[in-house]
């Protein structure tokens, strides 16, 4: 198979996998439940035409079934497990994109649709790395390709320590990032993890009028407000005790760069001081997600008896997540607002991930990339998590795990016009098919 009919069969594979809404998110039953159902199947056909072994689904309590199957690995070489995710994330107002979410357009270069870059691209980047190899690497294959991933992972985030046997593998390709920017390799080396936190107070029995009661009854909504100043200093800097930070050393985006991801409107300044990648990815972040207050459309004047706020910690990639949230915690129930006591109670946690680059593995990664891409790799972090690293890095404690995919920083994932370039999906099927043979390479030298 040349390498163009290789692309335009993967092409062609992308687009109907996209074209099936496989949106996992609460509030979609059927028919996006069938859907679900429809994509794995879907997948599991590809990888079958791939070459791969065993197929089958391991099917957890609440869980979208899970793909897995495997290649024997020839005699003395390594085993690489491949993971992805089929699920993606509802397309949102469809009145904001070009073309219909789950109709694959390519236009431009890109193919756009929802999750052909989030990541139903980087299942097909696995597929066509295989299929380089006619369904016979030189490296022993596992996957475990989930339906899951955008709502947590369900049951499976905590099951691969139960099953390792399940799981052991020398390497892990985790298909779900993708470079810093068009045209730059990226491996990604940490993510930051999370923790919630929920600050909350009732000082009245119920709402009492401001004329009469305002300037001496304990207003709620003050003291929460009052409370969540103290969060940050001046400049917008976490100022939290006991929360880790560091200099990123490693490749970052520039000021202009964020500010046009992030859709900064003009003349509005970026928070926090130092590099941007200590501020997005090698330090802590706190945001006030949600809070419970009267709205002003329907706001009377009354002193507020209830307020309520939600808060998404992201910590350092090193730090424990308990740890941190422990720190936040303590940070608001020292404080009294106007002498009043905060009742604060922590959420879910995840811990961050800080991959070991010094192995075989990664040397291997890095000479692909340089193959695929023709300039060395950069190091990037991500500011997100992906629940089931730190769950497969338990099952295999001597694995090395490369965080790599096909999409870029540009790709819009969860947003509106999502998409994935042509030329980046080539890029990363050539990667990982590289990949294969380097690390069968180095591994019998």
């Amino acid at each position: 198979m040349t390498q163009v009919s290789l692309l335009e069969g993967l092409k062609q594979d992308l687009a109907e996998l996209v074209a099936i809404p496989s949106i996992s998110a609460a509030g979609y039953p059927e028919p996006t439940r069938s859907q679900l159902l429809a994509a794995f199947e879907h997948v599991t056909e590809l990888f079958r035409a791939a070459g791969v072994q065993n197929l089958g689904s391991l099917d957890l309590p609440d869980t979208a079934p899970v793909l897995t199957g495997d290649i024997p690995a020839p005699d003395g070489a390594p085993t690489v497990l491949l993971y992805s995710h089929y699920d993606v994330v509802p397309a949102g107002d469809e009145a904001l994109w070009t073309s219909p979410p789950f109709v694959p357009v390519e236009r431009d270069g890109a193919i756009y649709g929802r999750g052909s870059a989030d990541s139903k691209a980087n299942i097909i980047a696995h597929v066509g790395a295989l299929r380089a190899w006619d369904g016979k690497p030189p490296v022993g294959i596992k996957l475990v390709i989930e339906g899951q991933e955008e709502v947590g992972g369900g049951a499976l985030t905590t099951y691969p320590p139960t099953a390792p046997e399940a799981f052991a593998c020398d390497a892990m390709v985790i298909g779900d990032m993708g470079s810093v920017r068009p045209g730059v390799p990226t491996l990604t080396v940490a993510l930051r993890g999370m923790a919630m936190v929920t600050v909350e107070v009732t000082t009245l029995a119920g709402a009492k009028h401001s004329g009469q009661f305002g300037g001496a009854a304990p207003d709620a909504l003050l003291a929460v407000l009052r409370a969540l100043s103290t969060l940050h200093d001046d400049d917008g800097n976490v100022a939290v005790e006991g929360l880790r930070r560091e200099e990123w050393d490693g490749e970052s985006y520039s000021d202009d760069e964020f500010r046009a991801l992030a859709e900064v409107q003009d003349g509005m300044p970026l928070i926090g001081t130092g590099g941007l990648g200590s501020r997005v990815w090698s330090g802590p972040a706190i945001t006030v997600t949600g809070i419970d207050v009267p709205s002003v459309d329907n706001a009377l004047n009354a002193v507020s008896p209830y307020a309520r706020a939600t808060i998404n910690l992201r910590v350092h990639p090193a730090q424990d997540a308990v740890q941190a949230q422990e720190a936040l915690i303590h940070h608001l129930r020292s404080l009294r607002p106007f002498g009043i006591e905060l009742q604060v109670s922590g959420g879910a946690t995840g811990n961050g991930f800080a991959a070991e680059t010094g192995g075989v593995g990664y040397e291997a990664a890095r000479a692909a990339m340089r193959s695929a891409w023709g300039i060395d790799p950069v190091s990037a972090a991500g500011g997100g998590s992906i629940p089931l690293v730190n769950a497969l890095a338990a099952a295999a404690p001597g694995a090395e795990i490369l965080l790599v995919g096909a999409t870029d920083g540009y790709a819009n994932i969860h947003a509106p016009d999502e998409r994935v370039l042509v030329e980046e999906l080539e890029r990363a099927v050539a990667f990982e098919a590289a990949f294969f043979g380097e690390l069968a390479e180095r591994w019998r030298g």
